[in-house]
């Protein structure tokens, strides 16, 4: 019950400060009309709109509640409508970045005796960069910056340095471990415990260790922990030792996960994951529309904590494609693809045909007898479907995968009109 007082008592502060402070919010708080004033009860939230990333993308300065002498730092997330669309962060707003890796951290078991290397961009006005480097500093931690790709880098700084954890796509992982290994570079004799992974679930929906994570603990002896974010939250999910979902942290968050008909979810269901984070004031948001879906749980984990928990992105909204009669996320082809020995390397490529009807392209490199074979009657078998392969080189995937102008691997690329 506290923990409900709690988020009461927040999200009406929440909901004064947008009327006082938000051009958007204003507008959109009169035209919701009389229900839409406080919150009596937490059920109440429903008679209060969404807001979506169009609708941020549409009218970015709107959302902006402080002069712009008291913004100190710029983040920008990919737009629904075309342009990046840009989030404000204040002093304060850094500090509530800092505070929430710090408990992310904490929830993944790390501590100020510490020493983290982080291997993703903390510049192109990426958030999750400077999040995790804040998050050390909070923590009392050490941070060694050594930044995406670069594996001779990586494991000079792992030599020198010593971490005990890193902070990495966990795609990336694997072609760290192959560095090592042709290098005669033992990985399960380094510093390195555990791996913070981001941008990438390392749990399959049962929330056992999905096809990636087993390629990467197969040869390195450690322990790996899923989270989930995303820059308009300004506050990340992580998991605990007990591998159970992804936390949420409820002081800095509101969480609702939503059928189709807008309903909270049950216990062990899947839906839309809509968030409210509490205490932001540079641009903050009310009951933003992800797009994710993803199981929700709400039963006390093993850990000891009751703090609801969310399971991997099983997919998003919009990229829902139909092929042949059969609906289905991109996801579930990457996994099947990630379970299979012959594919060495691919990207999936989603195009739209001559009848605007949905195609998938998947571009791999292929290893072993009948390896096209295979593997198309083995997504056939799994998926119904069928998609179209194209045999492709290492440095033709990585071309597309790991683009410089991109902040992280870019597995799927959506090209549909």
């Amino acid at each position: 019950m506290a923990r409900e007082n709690y988020w009461l008592k927040s999200i009406n502060e929440h909901l004064a400060y947008l009327r006082k402070n938000s051009w958007y919010y204003k507008d959109q708080l009169v035209w919701a009309g009389p229900e839409a004033s406080e919150l009596a009860e937490l059920a109440d939230i429903r008679n209060f709109p969404f807001t979506e990333k169009d609708d941020i993308a549409s009218r970015n300065e709107d959302f902006l509640c402080v002069p712009m002498e008291k913004v100190r730092d710029i983040v920008t997330t990919s737009g629904t409508l075309g342009g990046s669309v840009a989030i404000f962060l204040t002093e304060k707003d850094l500090q509530r970045l800092g505070v929430n890796e710090a408990g992310s951290y904490r929830l993944a078991g790390c501590s100020s005796a510490d020493t983290f290397q982080l291997l993703t961009t903390i510049d192109k006005r990426f958030m999750a960069g400077l999040a995790y480097f804040l998050g050390s500093n909070e923590l009392g931690a050490r941070m060694i910056r050594s930044g995406p790709g670069a594996l001779q880098l990586q494991w000079e700084s792992i030599q020198r340095f010593e971490p005990t954890v890193l902070v990495a796509v966990p795609s990336f992982i694997p072609r760290l471990i192959k560095f090592a290994l042709d290098n005669g570079i033992d990985p399960n004799k380094s510093s390195v415990k555990k791996i913070i992974c981001i941008g990438e679930s390392v749990r399959d929906e049962k929330l056992q260790p999905n096809y990636l994570a087993k390629q990467i603990t197969d040869k390195w002896n450690i322990q790996l922990f899923s989270t989930y974010a995303s820059t308009e939250m300004a506050t990340a999910f992580t998991e605990c030792q007990a591998g159970n979902g992804v936390h949420l942290q409820p002081e800095l968050m509101f969480l609702e996960v939503l059928n189709d008909e807008d309903e909270q979810v049950k216990d062990g269901e899947s839906g839309e994951v809509v968030v409210t984070p509490l205490g932001v004031e540079g641009t903050p948001v009310l009951r933003f529309r992800t797009g994710d879906i993803c199981h929700y749980y709400d039963e006390p984990c093993s850990c000891g904590r009751n703090t609801p928990r969310l399971g991997p992105v099983v997919g998003r909204k919009q990229q829902m494609i139909k092929l042949k009669g059969t609906s289905l996320y991109p996801n579930a082809i990457v996994d099947e693809l990630n379970s299979m020995k012959q594919v060495v390397n691919f990207v999936i490529e989603l195009h739209s045909d001559d009848l605007g009807l949905d195609e998938v392209v998947i571009k791999a490199l292929l290893q072993g007898e009948n390896a096209q074979t295979n593997v198309l009657d083995h997504l056939s078998g799994k998926l119904r479907v069928k998609p179209r392969l194209i045999l492709a080189t290492n440095e033709e995937i990585n071309r597309i995968k790991f683009d410089d102008n991109e902040r992280k691997p870019r597995i799927l690329v959506d090209l549909r009109s």
